[in-house]
Order: C-alpha cells, then structure tokens, then sequence
C-alpha cells in the first residue's frame, strides 16, 4: 500500500469512528512539540559531549 492509499484508508475509519466534524477537528489540531524539546534539551543539558562523539566516531 502507497503513502496516498494508507492516507485515505486512514481517514476513511476516523470518519467512520467519530465522524466528518470531528474527524476534521481532530486533523487540524496543532501538535504539541514542547514536550520532545524539553526531552531533548534535557538530555543535551546531561549529554558528556565527548563521551558521546568517542562512542559516535570511535574515537
């Protein structure tokens, strides 16, 4: 199955599940990132930086 073809298989069953309304409120919600950059900078704040380019680049 093609990227196209899973997409509208998708959004077949949300409509068949919640319907047309809810199934375009829920695709236009905005995604929340601030949760992964505050993981990510988390782990930049902990990361040895060259522990983890001698494991990185074999060095």
């Amino acid at each position: 199955m093609d990227d196209e073809q899973m997409v509208k298989k998708a959004v077949k069953a949300l409509i068949g599940a919640v319907g047309p309304i809810e199934a375009n409120r829920f695709i236009s919600m905005p995604r929340k990132k601030d949760g992964k950059c505050k993981r990510h900078r988390e782990w930049e704040r902990r990361l040895d930086k060259e522990e983890f380019f001698g494991k990185v680049f074999e060095t």
